[in-house]
């Protein structure tokens, strides 16, 4: 299954000497197939292409020790499905999570659409307050629905950059309504966030 070819080899060598477009090479060789691998995985495209790119990564960091890889190939699958499986542990771990402040948000608030609009509110004024490059990637995202590459495409931005955008926009407006909101309410804000993501 893992045949390795002697051209990898050299490839290899010369990724762990610091040689990008052999490790360009490296990524075209292997990144598609490695995708389909991963996607059987997770059934999710956007977490193969995410996990192809974290493990792609970590071996360009590490590029001195692949001179000591003897199966490449093998190496690869490994080191993807352990990324793959512990990227869907940290999924269900958050879904838990959401599913337990959903639970406490509707225990612990006695007027429900108060406190939603209080927090539509909050979270209206926490997006005026955004970065424009930030607060149109945000809108594009939660508003319009649109996918990373979708807004990287129409913003002319790199997938990595709306992704960054994304997370510190989402941070900036948490820690905005969170400034400007009572406890109780603060559950019921986690609650809508956990949903939305």
């Amino acid at each position: 299954m893992f045949n390795v070819l002697p051209y990898e080899n050299e490839l290899l060598l010369k990724v762990s000497g610091g040689d990008e477009h052999a490790f360009s090479e490296l990524f075209t060789l292997h990144h598609q197939l490695l995708g389909t691998h991963i996607y059987r995985l997770t059934g999710s495209v956007e977490l193969a292409e995410e996990v192809v790119q974290d493990v792609f990564l970590k071996i360009w960091l590490g590029r001195e020790g692949l001179a000591k890889i003897e199966n490449f190939k093998a190496y690869l699958y490994v080191a993807s499905k352990n990324h793959a499986l512990n990227s869907l542990r940290k999924m269900a771990k958050e879904r838990m999570q959401q599913k337990a402040l959903e639970d406490n948000a509707l225990q612990i608030l006695p007027n429900e659409d108060e406190s939603l609009n209080a927090y539509y509110s909050l979270i209206d004024r926490a997006i005026d307050h955004l970065p424009p490059q930030q607060q149109k990637v945000y809108l594009l995202s939660r508003h319009k629905r649109l996918k990373y590459d979708e807004i990287a495409e129409q913003m002319g931005l790199s997938r990595e950059t709306v992704k960054k955008y994304l997370q510190a926009s989402t941070l900036s407006i948490t820690n905005f309504v969170q400034a400007n909101m009572d406890m109780s309410a603060v559950v019921v804000l986690a609650a809508i966030i956990f949903k939305k993501n």
